[in-house]
């Protein structure tokens, strides 16, 4: 284990264990010294021993450095990974099982951490057979989304990577803004050309409960929405849910081939067990998704497998639970 990919795997496990702050920050000052310093210098400020000499490195970050030059793994790292593995149930475990891939992931190109190649290599690594990327559209400025022209440019990204990691397959998407009248912040002419388009609401999401549904109920009426992202909104003890019609929303879902997201977020765990219920009984299939903006939170989906779990849901209404032809043949359907 080198140095880089010691600190970056300290940069998984914090992601995964939701680990914010000034550690995690601490660490990526640390990994781009070390991306930056020639190997040479490396190993003699280790031998030396002034590795903290180098602006950026601390203590910690420095003996991480030193003993992945020995050739050891560094004991913070073993710790690290034995104190951050996500918890799956006996009930749960299924579930995750099943997960042939992971339909709503972020990266470089709007406000997540890692590039492509790095998610896809990670997804691949735990058993994915695929997995979408949905980068926000150019609505969501505070997120860098994509207008038309660099949603072309990253299709052509995704190519090069199918190229180089098949049989694994990177699937293009969108995660697509929900405008207040139901429109969607992408023209149709690109939809069309994406594998899967998740759709959410971002914004104004205190609307009235009844402009909130009508707006949620044209969305998924579109022919290009796959998924409804993430349908309430909430963040846990920092935002309240959006209110609208979960009955009519969830029939516009099942009657236009939509499904509806189990989003995995621990912040999120969205929907709540309730609505999760009414989808459910109105026939929606589900998609089980990280939503991940880095490496770590693709290890997220269990936390949704866990919410399934409580409702008993059949494995195969889960869209994700399907291969890539099968899931891209209801796509099309």
């Amino acid at each position: 284990m080198t140095p880089e990919a010691a600190l970056e795997r300290v940069l998984h496990c914090f992601d995964r264990a939701y680990v914010t702050g000034h550690r995690a920050r601490a660490v990526a000052r640390a990994l781009d010294v070390v991306r930056s310093t020639t190997p040479d210098e490396l190993a003699r400020r280790a031998e030396e021993g002034s590795l903290t000499g180098l602006a950026g490195i601390g203590d910690t970050t420095a003996e991480i450095i030193a003993e992945a030059l020995r050739g050891e793994v560094p004991t913070y790292v073993v710790e690290l990974e034995r104190s951050t593995q996500v918890k799956v149930s006996a009930e749960a475990q299924p579930y995750r099982a099943a997960l042939r891939g992971d339909l709503h992931v972020h990266s470089t190109w709007s406000d997540g951490s890692t590039s492509i190649r790095r998610m896809a290599e990670t997804a691949r690594d735990l058993g994915h057979e695929y997995l979408v990327i949905t980068d926000h559209s150019a609505r969501l400025t505070v997120a860098h989304g994509l207008d038309r022209d660099r949603l072309c440019a990253q299709l052509d990204e995704i190519a090069e990577v199918n190229a180089e990691l098949a049989p694994f397959r990177v699937l293009s998407g969108i995660e697509v803004d929900i405008h207040p009248d139901g429109s969607l912040d992408l023209d149709d002419d690109l939809l069309a050309r994406l594998d899967v388009v998740v759709a959410s609401v971002h914004s104004k999401l205190a609307l009235d409960a009844p402009a909130m549904t009508a707006r949620m109920v044209e969305a998924v009426r579109s022919p290009h929405v796959d998924v409804l992202g993430h349908c309430t909104g909430r963040l846990l003890e920092r935002r309240a849910p959006s209110r609208f019609d979960p009955e009519e929303v969830f029939a516009a879902c099942a009657a236009h081939g939509t499904a509806v997201e189990i989003n995995s977020r621990p912040e999120r765990l969205d929907p709540p067990a309730d609505l999760l219920a009414v989808a459910l009984a109105q026939g929606c299939l589900v998609a089980i998704s990280s939503d991940a903006h880095s490496t770590g939170q693709l290890e997220w989906q269990p936390l949704g497998c866990e919410r399934a779990a409580e409702l008993h849901v059949a494995l195969d209404r889960i869209v994700n639970t399907w291969s890539a032809d099968e899931l891209l043949g209801w796509v099309a359907a």
